[in-house]
């Protein structure tokens, strides 16, 4: 199974990117960890792929009041925590997984900064953040391809370059 990962999408009155969907395509389920802003993106990524997802500190109004703060999914055998993760980016690993009991995997966001770090037998994963590049120097979104282990990935995503080589701002 192929499960998408965005986090920290931060589009108020805008759509997700075409090009960040595109690289969305082909996933079996889509986790979206917090800072949605809009329940359109859920909406929208759902078209996709069925998306699941947690609020984050900068969600208000529909994504604040009906999503939770946390989820624990089993998907193929494994149990994956989701949650979007909070403070300062100091010792967020720790954090996050203190929120979780016997996961396999702890996916957050919040720093927008991707990671993949193994601690103590538990994958922590941040995609970072696909749209937004505060604390960040690039784009991205994540993947799990879900086997009989998990492995994750991190992949750039960027906007289409124009002919003269800038790129578009949508």
């Amino acid at each position: 199974m192929l499960v998408a990962v965005v986090s920290d999408t931060h589009l108020l009155g805008r759509p997700v990117p075409e090009h960040v969907m595109d690289a969305l395509v082909g996933a079996d389920l889509i986790l979206h960890a917090g800072d949605i802003l809009e329940m359109a993106v859920i909406e929208q990524l759902s078209e996709v792929a069925q998306t699941v997802a947690v609020k984050g500190n900068m969600d208000q109004g529909d994504a604040a009041r009906t999503l939770p703060a946390k989820r624990v999914l089993k998907i193929e055998g494994f149990k994956i925590g989701l949650t979007h993760g909070y403070g300062p980016p100091s010792r967020i690993t720790w954090k996050v997984g203190a929120l979780f009991t016997g996961v396999d995997c702890a996916v957050f966001g919040h720093t927008h900064s991707p990671l993949v770090k193994d601690r103590g037998g538990v994958l922590f994963f941040n995609p970072g953040s696909p749209t937004d590049r505060m604390f960040a120097k690039r784009n991205t979104v994540g993947f799990l391809d879900i086997t009989d282990r998990i492995e994750p990935r991190i992949v750039d995503v960027r906007a289409p370059e124009k002919e003269d080589g800038s790129q578009w701002k949508r």
